[in-house]
């Protein structure tokens, strides 16, 4: 039971994360937060998992290359079709990141089938989800 609420716990405070990533978040008292400054130690670049053609595809995972100085970086990918958004998902990379879980799976409920053009966002917060900081993007393709 306690691995079940674990799971729930991480699934929510990814979904906090996700929510505030196109804004900075507010800080305690009403203050701004930091504007959003790149930083020159920060990088990302997309690795395909389980390609076999050099390509992303729907269904199969990717993963991120990260290089941050940050205390805690995030990636969240979204994916689009004809301008719709199909998919959206944020993972950890720090130390200590709890579902220990870093793959991306290139599908959704809004995403059944078909190619998508996607991006991705490396962006760091302080522990309690303030401070957001946006550190580097990518765009891919991924085919049906």
């Amino acid at each position: 039971m306690f691995g079940k609420r674990f799971v729930i716990l991480a699934l929510i405070f990814t979904l906090f994360v996700a929510l505030g990533s196109t804004q900075a978040f507010a800080t305690k008292g009403g203050k701004k937060a930091t504007p959003a400054i790149a930083s020159a130690t920060s990088g990302l670049s997309l690795v395909l998992v389980d390609s076999t053609d050099g390509a992303a595809h729907w269904g199969q995972h990717i993963t991120f290359n990260v290089n941050s100085n940050a205390t805690y970086s995030f990636v969240r990918a979204r994916c689009y079709q004809s301008g719709v958004w199909v998919y959206e998902q944020s993972q950890g990379f720090y130390v200590g990141w709890p579902l220990d879980q870093r793959n991306f799976t290139l599908m959704s409920y809004a995403w059944k089938s078909g190619a998508a053009e996607c991006d991705a966002l490396l962006y760091s917060t302080d522990a309690d989800g303030s401070n957001f900081q946006s550190l580097a993007t990518t765009s891919f393709h991924v085919d049906p």
